[in-house]
């Protein structure tokens, strides 16, 4: 195991493995009942429900997708483990399968058309979009896209993804909350309530601060300790205790069987997917397939560069190791999740936390994989730490990742400006594609109109139009 994984080659150790790979799990378990919710609209109790739709029909498509995307997560982090050798997981992307919804299954509805229908013809773009993925990596065009973005972008990625991972965990624990005159406030401590507002809160910021001293005085273990810790905490200022169903699992598995796997097999989904009055027809279906193909692999990019430097696996050049095999990891991923029957798949940001917490191999990965394989049937196993105990993890994480802003040359606005832009777009737009997205449309213009554009800039630019035109046609 140690050579085939090259643990101590990587100045590794199994334990360290271990526990980054449950930390890894454990930051990013909400994606196994938040996916399902958001591409079902909540569900059977849902808001779309709420409005007049089938509350059976949104029942199965929550339970179809509850399960293909724990083993969409599961292939496609076993594949890094396998495959690239990578500390890296891969799930549903967050905000990709919100627009999956809003396009495919709420689009459906308001269109007048079969909820059921709709989700499936969604699975068909999720598809083509990920074969799409998969030929720009087999034929190394994607690790090239990514190995030609300017060296400003590539420092500011991993702080940008630093202060968005940041933000993810504010927000999951209630530290930060929206404020319809002030954007965000700090936790409302004196009018809130204490279990779901005040607690999780509190609970959240103890539990960074444990993290921060045990880094600091070396103690191993240090992210997991503090998730384990705050749940601890959690549950005794809460005075609750984890809450076990069971009996949904084998509803789950036949709506899985019937709607949710053979979407992409029926002929009608193809059909619809170019010509259904919800999507629009074949132009804009084209232009889904491409804004899905944009947000994974910039995404996915930006994750690289973000976790491959914190974990000290960039190549001579600053690129990540090994980036061709994550990019087909990512690819495979992707059109497995489609089969199967959920939205776009991509490496997942919180692997950042495994990352910091010593994970360094695949290793992590085969521990991450084998816990969305247990949630698989026992899918309450998700839910036993709250996302208060999982919030301090991703704050720190946050802490770590940002130190990379440092290498910025902020003395030359070519630089600085796009570096800027990408950094504070990322959490702000919630997506870490739109702040590459715009950061290589500030730095394509800077360098255009100050007279320093060159032969090696044509990349960006090319990926700084299509950026205009999604942004100009699709908003995600």
């Amino acid at each position: 195991m140690d050579k085939f994984f090259k643990i101590s080659e990587r100045g590794s150790t199994v334990r360290t493995e271990i526990l980054a790979g449950l930390t890894t799990f454990f930051a990013m378990a909400y994606i196994v009942v938040v996916n399902p919710s958001q591409i079902a609209a909540g569900g059977a109790g849902g808001w779309l429900v709420g409005l007049g739709a089938d509350a059976a029909a949104m029942g199965q498509i929550y339970n179809a997708v509850f399960i293909a995307s724990v083993v969409a997560a599961a292939i496609g982090t076993l594949l890094y483990a396998f495959y690239a050798k990578l500390p890296y997981a891969q799930a549903c992307g967050m905000g990709l399968n919100a627009f999956f919804c809003t396009c495919f299954v709420s689009g459906a509805y308001f269109a007048g058309a079969d909820v059921i229908a709709g989700y499936q013809s969604g699975l068909v773009i999720i598809l083509v979009s990920g074969l799409i993925f998969l030929v720009l990596s087999i034929t190394g065009a994607r690790q090239y896209i990514a190995k030609a973005m300017p060296e400003c972008l590539k420092k500011a990625i991993p702080a940008g993804i630093g202060l968005f991972i940041a933000m993810i965990g504010l927000a999951n624990a209630g530290l930060i909350q929206t404020n319809q005159y002030t954007f965000v406030q700090f936790v409302d401590i004196a009018g809130g309530e204490w279990a779901a507002d005040i607690a999780p809160a509190i609970v959240a910021f103890i539990g960074f601060i444990i993290i921060a001293v045990l880094d600091k005085i070396n103690v191993k273990g240090k992210v997991i300790i503090g998730i384990l810790s705050s749940a601890v905490l959690y549950y005794l200022f809460t005075w609750t205790l984890p809450v076990f169903d069971l009996g949904q699992i084998g509803q789950s598995f036949k709506d899985f069987a019937s709607i949710g796997v053979v979407g992409v097999f029926k002929g009608e989904s193809w059909k619809n997917a170019f010509t259904a009055d919800y999507i629009g027809g074949i132009f804009n279906a084209i232009m889904l397939i491409v804004s899905f193909c944009l947000v994974d692999m910039f995404d996915t990019i930006g994750t690289l560069y973000g976790t491959a430097t914190e974990a000290n696996m960039l190549d001579e050049n600053g690129d990540p190791t090994d980036i061709d095999k994550a990019m087909a990891c990512d690819s495979i991923a992707t059109c497995a999740g489609a089969v199967l029957g959920t939205s776009t798949c991509t490496t997942f940001v919180e692997s950042a936390a495994g990352v910091a917490a010593g994970g360094k191999t695949g290793l992590t990965s085969v521990v991450t994989g084998l816990c969305f394989i247990v949630c698989l049937f026992l899918s309450p196993v998700a839910s036993i730490i709250p996302s208060a105990a999982t919030a301090p993890a991703l704050i720190y994480v946050g802490v770590l990742m940002l130190k990379n802003f440092a290498n910025v040359d902020m003395s030359d606005p070519r630089s600085a400006v796009p570096a800027f832009i990408a950094l504070l777009m990322m959490p702000l737009t919630y997506s870490i594609s739109n702040g590459i997205g715009l950061g290589a449309i500030t730095y394509v213009l800077i360098t255009v109109f100050t007279g320093k554009f060159t032969k090696k800039d044509i990349v960006v630019t090319i990926i700084a139009a299509l950026f205009i035109t999604r942004f100009a046609l699709i908003t995600m």
